[in-house]
């Protein structure tokens, strides 16, 4: 019902939205997710002068994870790409590599997570670069010694290494193998 009242007050003019207090909080337990406080919103009454209801809504998820453990898909695109070719086409190629690592892991139980309905809303990447060939082969090198799954994107027909996407970890396993990366921008 809350869904209905707000997005009926974006559509109908005699339905009124306020919030008793500033946007809420939210704050990271060890297994909940907890509202610093209510939310609260009126809907109004054609007449517009007599409120209908109020609604108050709590949020408490327990199958909240810590926020050192999020799960998150590390994308790492190339610099000196991004500087000689198209934005669109690099764009495309990370969105190429991050696909083929999540089907390619597709029965894996924390991708199966990552993808899940409940969660799809709420995907975690992280975007890095690195300076050019060399250093994304030398990458996925690291990443195959240390045991973490993903894809190298080759671009077809130059077989260019274009992109790196791992499968969904949880950050705290995999955000060592990433550390001296610069987000990408």
């Amino acid at each position: 019902m809350a869904t209905a009242v707000l997005s009926a007050a974006f559509r109908f003019p005699i339905v009124t939205r306020r919030l008793s207090a500033p946007a809420p909080r939210i704050r990271f337990y060890h297994s909940t997710i907890r509202f610093a406080h209510f939310r609260r919103f009126t809907t109004a009454s054609p007449s517009m002068s007599q409120q209908t209801g109020e609604i108050d809504a709590v949020v408490d998820a327990s199958s909240a994870e810590k926020p050192d453990d999020v799960v998150v898909q590390y994308v790492v695109l190339r610099r000196d790409l991004i500087d000689s070719w198209p934005l669109g086409s690099v764009v495309t190629q990370g969105c190429h590599a991050s696909v083929a690592a999540i089907w390619s892991f597709k029965d894996d139980p924390v991708t199966l997570q990552y993808c899940d309905p409940q969660h799809i809303d709420s995907m975690h990447k992280v975007t890095l670069e690195v300076k050019g060939e060399t250093q994304m082969m030398n990458l996925s090198e690291k990443l195959k010694l240390g045991g973490i799954s993903h894809k190298l994107w080759m671009e077809q027909p130059e077989n260019i290494p274009t992109c790196i996407a791992t499968k969904p970890y949880p950050k705290s396993q995999v955000s060592s193998f990433f550390k001296k990366l610069k987000l990408c921008k």
